[in-house]
């Protein structure tokens, strides 16, 4: 499954609306880990069709990014049933991030 752009705009159908749990990674383009996060994120969604993921760019989101804490980037974000299931700040790898799904 591709990985969708989260906004404030589209959060509520896609995230809290979503029929699917949601791994949400909020980054910068300005972030040297988010950049080293982002293909693992990417790899993580196309192999895995059972969740939805998307990308929370903070400094074009910021309510978002204030909402749910983040102060520091990359943080993934795993919400079930519009709730918010488990924090990762810090870069992670694919079976780290995939270890939040079982």
């Amino acid at each position: 499954m591709s990985v969708l752009t989260i906004t404030k705009e589209n959060f509520k159908t896609e995230v809290v609306e979503s029929d699917k749990p949601v791994l949400l990674d909020f980054w910068a383009s300005w972030c040297a880990p988010c950049m080293m996060q982002s293909p693992i994120v990417d790899e993580f969604a196309e192999e895995r069709s059972d969740i939805k993921v998307g990308k929370v760019n903070v400094d074009e989101q910021p309510e978002l990014a204030s909402a749910f804490s983040v102060q520091s980037i990359p943080t993934l974000v795993v919400i079930e049933g519009g709730v918010t299931k488990e924090v990762l700040v810090g870069l992670h790898t694919k079976e780290q991030i995939a270890e939040q799904y079982k």
